[in-house]
Formats: C-alpha cells, sequence, structure tokens
C-alpha cells in the first residue's frame, strides 16, 4: 500500500511538472518571419529595445530608411531619417507607434541614424547619430549627441560628444562594475575600429582609445550572458562576436552569425547591426536585413526592393564557450520584465 502512494505521488508531481511547462510554453509567443516592417518608409534598421516602465510595453527605437522613395540620388535615402518606434508586450509581436520627438534639428535637412537607448535613475538616455543634412554619398561629418528623456517619446538635447573623431558613429552604452559607463563606437577615420570612452555621469565623457582593430565593423552591441561580457559587431558579411572577461580586453571567436541564409520568410540575406536582449538565461538577438539582397539574386540596385530593410529576432546558442545562433529555428518568447529598470 505505501509503494502504491509513493508511485502516485510520484506521477503527481511529474504529471504537474509537465503541465506547468506546457503552461509556461503556452504563453510564449512564436515570433513571426519578419518580426517588423515599418509602415511609412519600410526600411526598419537598427534596432534597441528598452521596456517602457510606464507604459509596460516593450518599445523598439530603429532607423527609418526611405526606402520607398523614389529617384533619390546616390544614398539620399538612407539621410533624412527619423528615428521610428514600435511596441511590444511580449517582445514578439510588435506594431508601429510612432516617430521619436528629438528636438536636435540645427539644419533644415538633417539625419538620425542609430540610437542606443538605457535608463537610470528614471531618466532614459539617448546616444543618437546626427548627420548635418541629407546627402547622396557617404564622405561627410557625424556625430554622436546625447539626449535625455521621462516618456521616450520626447527628447531633450544635452550635449554633442567629443569623441576620437569628426565622423563617429554606432554608439552602445554598458553600465560598469564600478558604476561608472562605457561607450563603444565606430571611428570611421580609423578604417571603421571600434573605439571606447568612459563617463561617470553618462554626460560628460572621456576619449579611452581603440577597443578593437583587427577587423572593420560597425554598430556594436555589448551585453553580459552566461558569465561572460560580449561584443557582437557587424562586420557586412554576419555578425563578429568577441568576449571579454573585464569588458576591455576582447577575444575574437572564429566563427560569425547570420552570415548563411536563412530558409524563412524574407531572411535570406546576411543579418546586420543588431540589439540583444538578455532575458533571464536566454538571449535573443534582434537585427535588420535587406531581403532583396539575396546573394546569387539580388535585386537591381537602386530599385525599392533592393533598398527596403526590415527586422528579424533569433534565440542566441551557447557552447563550448561560443556563441551560435539558428536562424532557421522557430522562436517562442515572452519577454518578462527587467528586475531593475534597464536592458542587461
Amino acid at each position: 500500500m505505501a509503494n502504491k502512494i509513493i508511485k502516485l505521488f510520484l506521477f503527481t508531481i511529474v504529471a504537474l511538472s509537465c503541465f506547468d511547462l506546457a503552461a509556461q510554453k503556452n504563453k510564449e509567443q512564436l515570433a513571426p518571419k519578419p518580426l517588423y516592417r515599418d509602415p511609412v518608409f519600410d526600411g526598419a534598421a537598427d534596432p534597441v529595445i528598452i521596456w517602457n516602465n510606464k507604459e509596460k510595453k516593450w518599445f523598439m527605437f530603429y532607423t527609418n530608411r526611405r526606402a520607398t522613395m523614389v529617384d533619390t540620388g546616390g544614398v539620399k535615402w538612407v539621410h533624412g531619417t527619423r528615428i521610428g518606434i514600435a511596441e511590444s508586450k511580449d517582445g514578439a509581436n510588435w506594431k508601429y507607434r510612432d516617430t521619436a520627438n528629438i528636438n536636435f534639428r540645427p539644419v533644415p535637412d538633417y539625419t538620425h541614424w542609430a540610437p542606443d537607448v538605457i535608463e537610470d535613475k528614471g531618466i532614459y538616455h539617448m546616444y543618437l547619430t546626427y548627420v548635418p543634412g541629407v546627402f547622396s554619398d557617404w564622405r561627410h561629418e557625424r556625430d554622436i549627441i546625447h539626449l535625455t528623456s521621462k516618456n521616450l517619446f520626447d527628447w531633450k538635447y544635452e550635449s554633442t560628444l567629443k569623441l576620437a573623431a569628426e565622423r563617429v558613429i554606432d554608439a552602445s552604452v554598458y553600465k560598469l562594475p564600478n558604476g561608472s559607463w562605457r561607450m563603444w563606437y565606430n571611428n570611421e577615420r580609423d578604417g571603421k575600429s571600434i573605439y571606447f570612452a568612459d563617463s561617470k555621469d553618462l554626460y560628460d565623457w572621456e576619449n579611452k582609445g581603440k577597443a578593437l582593430g583587427d577587423r572593420g565593423g560597425e554598430g556594436p552591441k555589448v551585453f553580459r550572458w552566461k558569465n561572460k561580457y560580449w561584443m557582437i559587431v557587424d562586420n557586412w558579411a554576419g555578425m563578429g562576436i568577441y568576449s571579454s572577461e573585464d569588458l576591455t580586453n576582447w577575444k575574437r571567436q572564429p566563427k560569425r552569425i547570420l552570415e548563411e541564409p536563412g530558409t524563412g520568410a524574407e531572411d535570406a540575406a546576411i543579418g546586420g547591426h543588431c540589439d540583444v536582449v538578455v532575458n533571464g538565461d536566454r538571449a535573443f538577438v534582434y537585427y535588420f536585413t535587406h531581403p532583396g539582397r539575396v546573394k546569387g539574386n539580388p535585386a537591381p540596385p537602386q530599385s525599392v526592393e533592393a533598398r527596403r530593410s526590415l527586422i528579424q529576432v533569433a534565440e542566441l546558442d551557447y557552447k563550448d564557450g561560443e556563441i551560435t545562433c539558428n536562424r532557421n529555428k522557430p522562436v517562442y518568447l515572452s519577454l518578462k520584465k527587467p528586475r531593475k529598470l534597464k536592458r542587461n
């Protein structure tokens, strides 16, 4: 009799565990492919994800390239951009919300690129690439500016950062263990190398020099996962992965991610400039891609099909000290509210 009771008890425990796992799985949403397309210009790129504490939603800020503009000449369609905002309750299903109200427009034609957004002590901070005009080529000055907000919509200009050169883009800011802050960015004057700067208060920054110079790249993204620091860099041939124990010395892993074409809808081109959301023990990479630039069969240059870009998501995997990513694997997720109001 006692044995039957023990067996019944064990069976009940196993059944309840399976039920809990199934219930948890059912709460997660299957992320669509593509994950998100901008309804204004169909040019979503360079995403960054942050929790909106007031609205209890996830916000995605992104560069909104003007892909559907006709006969703009050269790369004007990549300029004249504003920062788009999409929202989500779970990180899987996104809808367009608005454009960011950024009060830094010193010239009539201006360009806003590649924001990074963090929160500290109830204030949101955006580090944004600013280009003073709309140009048909890439040979022009670019700065990183600092803005602040209390609601993630209205942004106040604080300063233009004095960094290593007058052509810098793509800030990524992370809080150091000692409570200060570090920014990594792309120095275009030095072969598209990654440089870094430090700050005690997010307002005053001191340039520290080169962080990476082994290969040109942009859009660095720094995060902590699996008891290690990581940096993902867009190498225009997939995403380079670096690891570090101290956020100063970086080791490159041999294999890139998001280099090989995917089989999902509109995911057959290389992945570019990403954000990584670490949620519990899982990590998700939100990246953009040009679906019309399929290797071996690209759309005609300067066509809308070649220009348009969109956002995809994949889950990162960790094995034997390296990060891998199977972009073809279905992604089920339901991002949980951060314990503290920050991304990592």
